[in-house]
């Protein structure tokens, strides 16, 4: 069977992990499937439904094959994935590359082509595979390239999660694996803290993304308000600013935009964050060119300027203030190629507030809020 082409773009879609942890169910994806397709989330470009880890039995079967809780699923999992599948929607399923999950679930270590298959017979559409439980005498490389390989040769089109967690220097071979995305950091959990601490560890590896491999800096916490599935995950929640904030950066970085919260329970100002068609396209720009940061003039160090080159010739242009006071920021157009000679204005656009945001020459000033986020949309134009 010819493969198709998976992930030019980053990847979309829900996890269970972050709202549900071990309390994930049928009636839980069922009724999430119904709420991704209804409240306009599938539209909008998310359709993968990932069951994270704690579905299975906690040993495998008498032929060794995996096996979901019955008590948790208890019509299957492939019947599951034809529910999905009639929303128009795709299922992942986790797994881990050691011997045991790290909820200490069975792995796919020397399971691996089995598991594939397995997957594949379900109806699986994306494999999320963890790092937990590795054999010491195998190295990082080996076992993500081992179920890759597998995946590859199942007979179904699976997208290859690899949660890696940066570990290893993964950035440096990960691509070679086949791998469609790669985590490159610790959980996350709902608190302004780790959102910042995430993206400022990946400001030097912003190179490492793109198409059919991207930087996966972990599932999205915009709407969780403090409602995780356990201490570490809830974490005290962020503000509706700070949420915006952490959108505007895995969209401008180009990470997979998996939403975390419950989205049958998703309030209006999460839901808004959340289906910003402007970040959006940004994030799922069809040539997927990594972002680069720019020097900035301004009165605070936690202000970061990130520009991204889009397929029409368009700049994405961003700041973000990880600072507790706001910020003034002056961008020169010359630092990303717009030399004052050149004739040209930008024409910017608020991707944020969905306005028209005037037309600037040379320099463009503006003051970012405290935990806050601007991102435009900039078009060249004659200068007036």
């Amino acid at each position: 069977m010819q493969r198709q082409a998976m992930c030019a773009v980053p990847p979309m879609g829900w996890n269970s992990w972050n709202t549900f942890t071990d309390k994930i169910n049928e009636d839980v994806v069922k009724q999430t499937a119904d709420a991704m397709a209804d409240q306009g989330f599938l539209e909008a470009g998310y359709q993968y439904l990932v069951i994270d880890d704690c579905w299975s039995l906690k040993q495998r079967d008498e032929a060794g094959n995996l096996a979901a809780d019955p008590e948790k699923f208890p019509h299957g999992i492939r019947a599951l994935a034809d529910y999905v599948h009639a929303k128009g929607l795709k299922l992942g399923i986790y797994s881990c590359c050691g011997t045991r999950t790290c909820a200490n679930y069975p792995g796919s270590f020397e399971h691996e082509y089995q598991d594939a298959r397995q997957f594949a017979q379900w109806g699986i559409d994306y494999l999320k595979y963890d790092n937990c439980f590795k054999p010491q005498f195998q190295d990082g490389p080996t076992l993500y390239r081992r179920m890759s390989l597998a995946l590859a040769n199942c007979g179904r089109d699976i997208v290859f999660s690899a949660c890696q967690w940066g570990k290893d220097s993964v950035y440096d071979w990960i691509r070679s694996t086949g791998a469609h995305l790669f985590r490159s950091t610790e959980d996350i959990n709902d608190s302004w803290n780790s959102i910042r601490d995430i993206a400022c560890s990946q400001m030097d590896k912003l190179k490492y993304t793109g198409a059919y491999c991207h930087n996966d800096m972990d599932m999205l916490v915009v709407g969780m308000y403090g409602k995780g599935g356990n201490d570490y995950i809830a974490a005290g929640g962020c503000t509706d600013e700070e949420y915006q904030t952490h959108f505007s950066l895995w969209a401008m970085m180009n990470s997979p935009l998996m939403i975390g919260c419950d989205v049958r329970n998703v309030s209006d100002a999460a839901k808004k964050i959340l289906l910003n068609r402007d970040l959006i396209a940004i994030n799922q720009d069809v040539e997927c060119r990594a972002p680069f940061l720019l020097n900035c003039v301004t009165n605070d160090a936690d202000l970061y300027v990130m520009v991204k080159v889009l397929s029409n010739g368009d700049l994405a242009l961003a700041l973000f203030n990880m600072g507790d006071v706001p910020a003034l920021g002056a961008v020169d157009f010359c630092d990303f190629g717009l030399p004052a000679n050149a004739g040209m204005a930008l024409q910017f656009y608020d991707c944020i507030e969905h306005t028209e945001a005037g037309v600037w020459e040379e320099v463009f000033t503006t003051t970012v809020p405290s935990h806050g986020s601007k991102v435009y949309r900039c078009k060249l134009v004659k200068k007036p």
